[in-house]
């Protein structure tokens, strides 16, 4: 099976700059289509969002867009905001969050508006659902259509991660490259689908190239920060007035699919997609689904 997976270092991607940071970025289609911003997750890159999976919402008549958040892939890296403090955050003390998601969705308007976009329809997944229902809530006029992937609503009582899943997130940075490729591997395995195991291959190249990309642990760590420090966004949630549609894998071990039900839950008229055998991950058997109801949500 022949996969798009990353380009290497050296890309040669514009740059949005916004909000005191500068957001790498790429876009796919007609620049005169409905815009569609992609957000990703906790230390992602745009090229988490799989080239062929763009291609094919791009072929539903958007003109995608989708970036490397702040302190992930080839944007900018706060590195002198430090190292948070995550036993104190996990314990209520916010003071070494350097950002929160609020800022993170200041980013993606920022990003917007540099490349002169009134109004896009919005998918994040994960962190990136996250970010994408702050950008929501605190610029309306800016959402056409809101879709939440594997996400919640920052409800500390919902989308609780197994034990299994929270130690990948909870891993200490490796020291090589061998040993961060591994590791990923690894991880993958666990938060994956188990109804859609993807190849060592796969998994293997995608890593290798990720790294390759750009490797920074401590970026993933105050993006982490952010989501500990941030708020409970579920009464802001019952504002929206976007057409919603919330997708969650109903195996995903890292954020349980009652996230996914609390976040439908709380958005009026949202539609929830959960689907069986999907972990917290975007399976390509899945892609020809996901993307038909990204684009009947939007429609």
């Amino acid at each position: 099976m022949n996969v798009h997976v990353y380009a290497g270092k050296g890309e040669n991607v514009p740059v949005a700059r916004t909000n005191g940071v500068e957001l790498a970025y790429e876009t796919l289609g007609d620049p005169a289509a409905p815009a569609l911003l992609l957000v990703m997750g906790l230390g992602a890159h745009l090229t988490d969002w799989p080239l062929e999976f763009t291609e094919q919402l791009a072929a539903y008549g958007f003109h995608v867009i989708r970036f490397d958040n702040r302190d992930a892939g080839l944007s900018t890296a706060l590195d002198d905001s430090g190292v948070p403090d995550i036993p104190a955050l996990m314990g209520g003390d916010r003071s070494s969050a350097p950002y929160l998601i609020a800022d993170l969705a200041a980013d993606a308007a920022g990003l917007l508006d540099t490349l002169g976009v009134q109004r896009a329809h919005v998918v994040g997944a994960s962190l990136g659902g996250m970010i994408a229902q702050q950008l929501t809530i605190d610029y309306p006029d800016r959402v056409a259509s809101l879709c939440s992937i594997m996400s919640t609503t920052g409800d500390l009582s919902v989308g609780r991660p197994r034990p299994e899943a929270a130690a990948v997130i909870g891993r200490p940075p490796s020291a090589s490259r061998e040993e961060v490729i591994a590791g990923s591997v690894a991880g993958s395995r666990v938060i994956g689908s188990p109804g859609f195991p993807a190849t060592e291959e796969y998994l293997t190249a995608r890593a290798a190239a990720k790294y390759d990309r750009a490797y920074r642990p401590l970026g993933t760590l105050r993006q982490y920060a952010a989501v500990l420090a941030s708020p409970d966004r579920t009464q802001a949630l019952r504002r929206v007035t976007a057409p919603a549609l919330v997708i969650h894998g109903e195996d995903d071990p890292l954020i349980d699919v009652s996230g996914g039900r609390a976040t439908a839950a709380a958005i009026p008229g949202s539609t929830l997609l959960t689907i069986p055998g999907m972990g917290h991950d975007l399976p390509r058997e899945l892609w020809p689904r996901i993307t038909a109801a990204i684009a009947r949500n939007a429609a």
